[in-house]
């Protein structure tokens, strides 16, 4: 089944003047993508953008705080999460602040999550080697075994027209795919344990491997997996697409930001984060005005970074010791994460 490919946009980056660099290439970029595309739409809701940004932070305790992780945004506005050690999904309704729990089968302990536009919530199954399908509607929920039985399912995303799952298999050193109509899994051999993952406009996939401190590339339609060398050290971790075509990736080991031109394969640029090299720069999304939001998970903050100004505003969290892994981006534009660490579902407006 070929990829389905993403919208296309109007003009190549490649068409853009080397020259331009800095703001000036970000706004070229800005000017250059179609109307309508928004970042993060990898994982199954459009983020939206908030006019104004109060810094306000609200939390609220978990029912089952076993390193619950991986806050995803269902179409009707919910919040669900993967609790791994748990062997649970948790819902959260905002309307109601109140929460709501599933059962996994044995063993399938998720790790990562997202909830597609008809409200079906995908996890990848860290502890069995399994993608899983809760419908919440009726609690049924099944189980599509891996190839690599035991690679370590990872961090997963969905094409815009919902009909492919991509994910990543960590200990396995795979990345695969699942065709949700029919749960049958392809997978593709790498390297560097993958981590984060992302799909560009021309289909590509493309995947942090932390290990080897490289992006793995790969194009389904020519059946070639490519890469990209990322600075020594920098151990890429998480990343995200951009209303601008481009892709942002967290450099943990360096504690920076990095954005990519997947058109010319290259890092446009990388900005180190305030709390310096040992910050741990892991999470990161971007919302439907371009904002990019990350944090340094050794530090009780989330960042929110204009690339068009260079601004960078600092948040600081209401509860010490988050241990933030994921972070997603609602309709409304307001940032939902997960504290693993203090079991404690977050927002920022």
């Amino acid at each position: 089944m070929p990829l389905p490919c993403l919208p296309a946009c109007h003009e190549p980056f490649s068409a853009i003047p080397r020259r331009l660099s800095g703001c000036a290439l970000l706004l070229a970029l800005a000017c250059a993508a179609p109307p309508g595309i928004a970042g993060g739409s990898n994982y199954g809701t459009t983020p939206g953008s908030l006019a104004n940004l109060s810094g306000e932070v609200k939390e609220w305790p978990v029912p089952t705080p076993k390193f619950a992780r991986d806050p995803a945004v269902a179409p009707d506005g919910s919040i669900f999460i993967a609790v791994m050690r748990g062997n649970k999904v948790a819902r959260f309704d905002p309307a109601t602040a109140t929460f709501r729990e599933w059962d996994l089968p044995a063993d399938h302990h998720p790790h990562g999550l997202l909830v597609d536009r008809q409200g079906i919530v995908w996890t990848t199954g860290n502890g069995n080697g399994t993608i899983g399908r809760l419908n919440p509607a009726t609690g049924e929920i099944r189980e599509y075994k891996t190839q690599s039985d035991g690679g370590g399912p990872h961090t997963v995303v969905i094409s815009d027209d919902g009909t492919t799952l991509w994910f990543t298999l960590q200990s396995g050193n795979r990345v695969g795919r699942l065709d949700t109509a029919t749960g049958q899994i392809r997978e593709y051999g790498t390297a560097g344990g993958p981590y984060g993952i992302a799909l560009d406009r021309q289909g590509l996939v493309w995947f942090c491997r932390m290990g080897d401190d490289k992006l793995g590339i790969l194009d389904l339609a020519s059946g070639t997996l490519s890469e990209l060398a990322m600075p020594s050290g920098s151990r890429p971790r998480r990343m995200a697409s951009a209303p601008d075509g481009s892709l942002w990736v967290t450099l943990y080991g360096s504690n920076k930001l990095a954005q990519v031109d997947p058109a010319t394969r290259r890092i446009v640029r990388e900005i180190a984060l305030p709390a310096g090299k040992n910050g741990g720069a892991y999470a990161v999304n971007v919302d439907g005005a371009g904002m990019v939001w990350a944090n340094e998970i050794n530090h009780d903050s989330v960042l929110r970074l204009n690339p068009a100004s260079g601004e960078l505003r600092v948040i600081k969290l209401s509860t010490p010791g988050a241990g933030i892994r994921k972070m997603t981006v609602d309709a409304q534009g307001r940032l939902w994460y997960m504290g693993s660490h203090n079991g404690r579902l977050g927002m920022v407006r």
